[in-house]
């Protein structure tokens, strides 16, 4: 490949490449049913818990990053608000029930997004290097890599971190050669995959999700030297990375 046409293209994994979401949302419906049940549907709404798990949860990932123990731990802190305020007792038993339930998603098998396989065949096959950039703990991650078999892809090039972040994005970025005018970052989170790579001078894909976590969502600050594309396929990754290879091709003509 003409080295001026080839592309360092770093992929997001949960929401991106495979389904993850999807998976919180249905343990959150279970918890808020659970949790009406405990302390009474005549006394709380479903809307009154979910807001108050996502005020809880965001604070927290904040703090903390994307570590395993912080979603259920923020649906216990959510059932001892609620129980507290309404004066139920708080259970040991109780708050066992529903860390288990919190713990569960991390063990659901993973689901590819339609046209992951055939995005990332055409884009090895047209010879650009690909990159994996994920965030949570390594063993949660890696299990989820492993079973998509996404080393056949991204080989050695996977970074798995704690916080996604522009320190954490420039870091993988300075232990390459990267020219950052053919560099890409492909995700669905403007805050940890988006806003990072602006502010790192990259090119990004923003993979619009239709029902994304509110923690992903943030308004982004227009930056002139970036390029930005949105799209709502994953299928449409190797169209808009040729066309905008081939309107740079132009220019140097």
């Amino acid at each position: 490949m003409n080295p001026r046409l080839h592309q360092h293209i770093i992929f997001d994994l949960d929401d991106t490449l495979i389904y993850c979401n999807k998976y919180f949302e249905a343990v959150l419906d279970e918890f808020t049913r659970l949790l009406r049940t405990l302390l009474g549907k005549d006394q709380l709404t479903a809307e009154e818990i979910r807001a108050k798990q996502v005020e809880i949860d965001v604070a927290g990932v904040q703090q903390v990053g994307f570590a395993s123990h912080h979603f259920p731990e923020s649906m216990v802190e959510t059932y001892r608000y609620f129980a507290t305020l309404l004066g139920h007792r708080v259970s040991q038993i109780e708050e066992a029930r529903i860390t288990k339930l919190g713990s569960s998603v991390y063990e659901q098998l993973v689901e590819p997004y339609p046209g992951m396989i055939e995005t990332l065949d055409v884009l090895k096959a047209q010879g650009h290097d690909l990159y994996l950039y994920t965030g949570g703990e390594t063993a949660i991650q890696q299990r989820k890599i492993d079973q998509m078999k996404l080393d056949v892809y991204f080989e050695d090039r996977i970074y798995i971190r704690q916080h996604k972040n522009v320190e954490a994005l420039e870091e993988i970025l300075s232990t390459h050669s990267f020219d950052r005018s053919r560099t890409w970052m492909i995700g669905n989170s403007l805050r940890t995959d988006i806003e990072p790579a602006i502010k790192a001078g990259i090119n990004c894909i923003y993979l619009k999700q239709p029902d994304e976590w509110v923690y992903n969502i943030i308004e982004l600050k227009p930056a002139k030297d970036t390029t930005m594309y949105t799209i709502t396929s994953l299928e449409q990754v190797p169209e808009v990375i040729a066309e905008n290879i081939a309107i740079k091709h132009k220019r140097t003509l």
